[in-house]
């Protein structure tokens, strides 16, 4: 009995130290096992362009009013665990596929239905994001160019201020000040840039100006308050779209292609080529005047006085076309040695979004040309925009959102010949129903060059 008493302690004994062992192994391997990644870092992981776009994405969503600049920090998993949570989704602060996927066409839903685009202002040499559907009409302004609604709902307007005070501070604190009826809800003054927001009257106002060069540029957007839910992610996709200082944004004299509508001297265009330009010219015509405009829709309608003779192009009801397509333009002369040749390189159409994009894109000159498909019918006019944020994305700030604007491709977007039709009725200019050959085209495209001052 004694023996069989000393037995059980040494095999109790034993147990123990065997379950001490597991146990301490059990930690230890605790210890040696990573931890789970957290949402910030997955994201870390991602590719920059990648992290710009979700939180663009995010901010056509109406969850995230920061910059969409790549760095996810942690407003931007809180955006992210918000839309999840809209969803019904568990809020990780990650995306799985299926829920990147539905961000995604949220965002490209909204920005279509804005009519977002990047466009270059010529008064001033700043690149800025613009809800075109929502500021079809342009004038020129005081200082720059304005945009607006057809009610004045919504403003848009750019500034170029080099007098002797455009010192930023000076400018940051006359922005607060005037006009008088002014109340500021928010302002911040960096060394670069400043932003300041509140009520002006009735009105909702947003003022982003940066500084270089010797002088200041501004943009200032001012829209109704009843406004608020639709206006907050525009203007947060605007500010992210702001550079004040776009590198080589307008050449003080641009090329581009435009096409004979009537013989009596309209030709169609492309209205961002001639936008802010001092003076028209029509290769061997002479002076033109632009006598209407479609800012929405990027087509411009000039007139050469005292023309008669032209050979318009006939401008066919829209067609099923394929995807296959020549371009009809004229390369601007420094793409030809000085030369002022017509030009009709072949290109095939893809879709993007509601739009066609003709690729390969031309070269410069070639916005304004026409379209012609294999079926030998006008397609459209095509416009030449600038890449970088065309998916609607706020680009990336500072020098690296320039030198990603600098290295990147046009995309060279077609017209579609209903639109184009639609827009000469409401100028009320006839045009001919009927076929529109290559050779067609060519005799009626016409270099036009824009003189800036």
């Amino acid at each position: 009995m004694r023996s069989s008493g000393v037995l059980s302690l040494v095999l109790a004994v034993a147990v123990a130290a065997l379950l001490l062992a597991q146990d301490v192994a059990g930690a230890a391997a605790k210890r040696k096992r990573p931890a789970p990644a957290s949402a910030k870092d997955t994201y870390a992981a991602m590719a920059t362009d990648e992290r710009v776009a979700i939180q663009a994405d995010l901010v056509w969503a109406g969850h995230y009013n920061g910059m969409a600049n790549g760095e996810f920090g942690d407003n931007s998993v809180a955006a992210v665990k918000a839309f999840q949570g809209e969803l019904g989704n568990k809020a990780t602060g990650v995306l799985n596929p299926q829920e990147r996927g539905q961000l995604a066409e949220i965002g490209r839903g909204r920005r279509d239905a804005a009519g977002w685009r990047v466009v270059d202002d010529p008064a001033t040499g700043a690149r800025l994001g613009l809800a075109a559907k929502m500021v079809p009409q342009s004038s020129a302004g005081p200082d720059g160019t304005r945009w607006r609604s057809a009610h004045g709902e919504v403003q848009v307007e750019t500034a170029r201020i080099e007098d002797g005070g455009a010192t930023l501070a000076a400018v940051f604190e006359r922005q607060k000040k005037e006009p008088s009826n002014r109340r500021v809800d928010y302002s911040v003054l960096r060394p670069d840039f400043f932003v300041v927001s509140g009520l002006q009257g009735l009105k909702k106002f947003y003022v982003r100006g940066a500084a270089g060069e010797g002088e200041v540029r501004a943009m200032t957007i001012l829209y109704d308050q009843a406004m608020e839910g639709v206006m907050a992610p525009v203007v947060i996709a605007m500010s992210g779209a702001f550079v004040a200082f776009a590198p080589n944004a307008r050449p003080r004299v641009g090329y581009g292609t435009g096409i004979a509508v009537t013989a009596s001297g309209y030709v169609l265009t492309d209205r961002d080529l001639v936008a802010g330009c001092r003076a028209i010219v029509v290769g061997g015509r002479g002076h033109a005047e632009p006598v209407g405009e479609d800012a929405a829709a990027g087509l411009a309608l000039l007139r050469i006085n005292g023309a008669s003779d032209l050979r318009p192009l006939a401008i066919a009801a829209p067609s099923a076309a394929g995807s296959e397509v020549t371009l009809v333009g004229i390369a601007e002369p420094a793409r030809q040695d000085g030369g002022g040749a017509i030009t009709a390189p072949r290109a095939r159409l893809v879709a993007a979004g509601e739009a066609r994009l003709a690729e390969p894109a031309p070269g410069a000159g070639f916005s304004g040309a026409a379209v012609i498909d294999a079926s030998a019918r006008f397609l459209g006019m095509l416009a030449l925009r600038p890449r970088a944020g065309d998916a609607g994305a706020a680009p990336a700030q500072g020098q690296a959102q320039i030198q990603a604007q600098v290295k990147a491709p046009v995309k060279a977007q077609v017209i579609d010949a209903g639109t184009v039709r639609r827009f000469l009725a409401a100028q009320r200019v006839a045009v001919a129903d009927t076929r529109a050959s290559v050779d067609d085209a060519r005799a009626a495209v016409l270099r036009v060059i824009c003189v800036r001052r």
